[in-house]
């Protein structure tokens, strides 16, 4: 299904770069995203607000609306208020996504498009959404787990988890595949809601609850910038080094330079909630219809390819 949607996305995208404004019919989409409450989202916002812009002056028939939610009530009166305004088509990166599903729902029965984007509901098929673009969290988790795994095949891990939602989860699931296998023991696995603040106090408990340390796993590139003030306010030089998640110009600087404490990321951009606009816009401005799921890999950024995923000007 990936390289058939991937090879429509091809052609479509390539006919809708040519469309220019000969096709300039009147095409309303809403886009629903979280607030920016932490760097991941803000990188969120950041894509969709660009990407919009982007696409409304490529067609001036074109009327993107965006709008930010803090919660799932908030988003689901968001939802509703975007299908008031008589939208085409729904882009949607839900805050949670089950207790989303029944608005989601109620948009695309009435014959609206509905692109979801990373954050999954429990049943994730074509009653719920037209496409579903997202990066590959169980990759996300099996290739940090595969990195300790070879670098340090009997270290000692805490974990910092995510939100009790599925991608987490999935995510979770990944990473006890990828040091399948090996001597790698998991100490201690608690949430920090993708949240730098929540992650530094679960990373002083953990220092305080464990004598011994080898290495950190958290799902987050925010919540590693909590983890790295845990350990050096702690003092603390038992800790090898730190492996997160998104793919955030800190961390990969910090990897660029070859820091030691975060020696490696995996990407899970922000930006494919401009990549789900992108191919939405073009089901309706292009030649081939849009339809499936997208899924972008999660690549290990080394110090090798750091460079390639460097964007200085980005605000996450």
């Amino acid at each position: 299904m990936r390289k058939k949607l991937l090879a429509l996305t091809v052609a479509a995208v390539a006919a809708f770069a040519g469309t220019g404004h000969a096709q300039d019919k009147n095409v309303t989409i809403g886009v629903s995203i979280p607030a920016a409450d932490h760097g991941w989202t803000a990188g969120v916002v950041f894509h969709a607000e660009r990407v919009a812009k982007l696409l409304m002056e490529r067609h001036p028939g074109l009327n993107v609306i965006v709008k930010t939610s803090p919660d799932p009530a908030s988003q689901a009166n968001a939802v509703q208020d975007l299908e008031t305004q008589g939208i085409d088509a729904l882009v949607i990166l839900p805050t949670d996504p089950d207790p989303l599903v029944n608005a989601i729902k109620e948009v695309k029965g009435k014959g609206t498009f509905v692109a979801l984007v990373d954050r999954a509901p429990s049943v994730n098929d074509n009653s719920v959404r037209d496409l579903y673009v997202a990066g590959n969290n169980p990759a996300l988790g099996q290739t940090a787990g595969e990195y300790i795994k070879a670098t340090t095949p009997d270290a000692e891990v805490v974990v910092i988890r995510g939100l009790p939602i599925p991608i987490d989860q999935q995510r979770q699931d990944g990473f006890d595949k990828g040091i399948e296998g090996s001597n790698v023991k998991v100490l201690d696995r608690q949430y920090g809601n993708w949240n730098r603040d929540d992650a530094f106090k679960v990373m002083q408990d953990y220092l305080t609850k464990y004598p011994k340390i080898d290495v950190v796993w958290c799902q987050d590139d925010d919540m590693a910038v909590g983890v790295l003030q845990a350990i050096e306010q702690a003092k603390r030089t038992d800790i090898q080094y730190v492996v997160a998640g998104a793919g955030s110009k800190e961390m990969i600087k910090k990897v660029m330079d070859g820091d030691k404490m975060i020696p490696v990321d995996v990407l899970y951009p922000p930006a494919m909630v401009g990549t789900a606009l992108e191919m939405t816009a073009a089901n309706f401005y292009g030649q081939v219809p849009v339809r499936g799921v997208y899924t972008i890999d999660a690549t290990l950024i080394t110090k090798d390819n750091a460079k390639d995923f460097y964007f200085p000007d980005s605000p996450f």
